[in-house]
């Protein structure tokens, strides 16, 4: 009796086995992904991986992805969430703080300066992450997926300059809204100009400093057309994975549920590609090996001295918070106060 009975449960195992591994078995997708400018680590080791190796690994070849960066296409950075809206592509990786001429509250978690270390500013934008995923389904048709980033983003000049008095009636490249508020309150002109466009313009004196990354100018090879960085931290150049919400809706929930799981795994890997990538920049740019995620370069170190870190301080706390809040309202700023000003103990000034 006990010998049928096990022989009836091997049967039925048997007979479950093959519906239940069709049951895991995903859909067959292809996805449109437009990404990173392709230059930064961000791109290189993280984003285009993930779409070409991760995902056709991970869902044993049934969901697949066709990976373009955004330079590659000649697409201006600002307009990426328009076209995610129309549909032009399924998934985009974007620098969220670039959106923000549409809505102020998308540089809400890395407004310049703000935060200098980046379990901080991973927490900042953790706080803030419900606002702007209600902002792009509300009116973007769009979901946001995921946070990552870039190393500090610094100050690259062409000569060697003294220190954060040389800035002031320096024409500088920025690009968003928030850095503008920190150079105008130290004298600078402020540039809006495109990644692929910086290295022509230092070269050509069309802007004497620029701001990025502290890894991403070395890839990009800034230290080609520029002498001196002066490593006062504009931010983090926070990016976001977000999915056209229609896209979205049309997914099976375990196609959904495939998504959510890889894109956690994604979040976390880019975070520890953001500190490895901080931890190696001063090597890369100050010809100190080992540097593996760069270019070794000659850089001029301008140190950011106690009494100038003051200064940073206080520009973050009245210039650039104030700005900031009158752009994005009372109503936002409110909510501003209620989560990432609680992460950091900070308080924006209602407008």
């Amino acid at each position: 009796m006990r010998m049928r009975n096990l022989l009836g449960v091997a049967l039925a195992a048997l007979w479950l086995q093959p519906f239940g591994a069709a049951a895991q078995e995903l859909p067959r997708h292809h996805f449109k992904v437009i990404g990173l400018n392709s230059p930064t680590v961000a791109s290189t080791m993280d984003e285009v991986p993930f779409w070409r190796e991760t995902i056709p690994r991970a869902s044993n070849g049934r969901i697949t992805a066709d990976i373009t960066p955004l330079d590659q296409m000649g697409i201006d950075d600002k307009t990426m969430l328009r076209l995610l809206r129309l549909g032009v592509m399924d998934f985009a990786g974007m620098d969220i703080s670039k959106m923000a001429g549409d809505d102020p509250r998308f540089e809400g978690c890395d407004l310049a300066g703000l935060t200098l270390d980046a379990d901080k500013a991973r927490a900042a934008c953790e706080a803030w992450r419900p606002v702007i995923d209600r902002q792009m389904q509300r009116n973007w048709n769009a979901k946001l997926l995921a946070f990552g980033g870039n190393p500090p983003q610094v100050f690259w000049c062409r000569e060697v300059i003294g220190g954060l008095a040389d800035l002031r009636g320096k024409k500088i490249r920025v690009f968003n809204n928030t850095m503008r508020d920190f150079l105008q309150g130290v004298g600078a002109t402020a540039v809006s100009m495109a990644f692929a466009e910086v290295v022509p313009a230092l070269n050509n004196g069309v802007v004497d400093c620029a701001v990025t990354g502290s890894l991403s100018g070395n890839t990009a090879r800034w230290p080609e057309v520029s002498k001196s960085i002066y490593p006062m931290s504009l931010g983090w150049s926070i990016n976001v994975l977000a999915v056209n919400l229609t896209t979205w809706n049309r997914l099976e929930p375990r196609v959904q549920q495939f998504f959510l799981e890889q894109v956690k795994a994604y979040e976390d890997k880019m975070w520890r590609t953001l500190k490895a990538a901080d931890a190696q920049a001063d090597n890369c740019n100050f010809n100190r090996p080992p540097c593996t995620m760069g270019r070794l370069a000659s850089m001029t170190l301008v140190p950011v001295k106690p009494e100038e870190a003051a200064v940073h301080k206080r520009l973050v706390e009245t210039a650039v918070l104030a700005n900031w809040a009158k752009r994005c309202g009372a109503e936002c700023t409110r909510e501003w106060n209620d989560t990432v000003g609680k992460v950091l103990g900070l308080t924006a000034p209602l407008p």
